[in-house]
């Protein structure tokens, strides 16, 4: 079952940050997921483990809100990485 809860909040993630980086066009749903995933673990480690920004521990955690903000953040971030390296347009 908690597969399917990371896939869910994955893909909910890394919807609603592609819609932010305005590369939903060009990504599908696997990639959704992915990056979602991705930048949940991404956002748990950068501002909650290295930062240590409260709250962002919650990131990748399950169905929370703040750990889809924080997963969003975190998308956000890796989808700006994979811009900035010409991976994505």
């Amino acid at each position: 079952m908690s597969w399917i809860v990371l896939i869910l909040v994955g893909a909910l993630c890394g919807w609603l940050a592609s819609m932010i980086m305005k590369t939903d066009a060009q990504q599908g749903a696997v990639a959704n997921i992915l990056i979602g995933i991705v930048g949940a673990v991404l956002a748990q480690w950068l501002f909650g483990s290295l930062l240590n920004i409260g709250g962002a521990e919650a990131a990748g955690s399950g169905f929370s809100f703040w750990s889809i903000i924080w997963g969003v953040v975190g998308s956000v971030v890796l989808i700006a990485l994979l811009k900035a390296l010409k991976i994505l347009r």
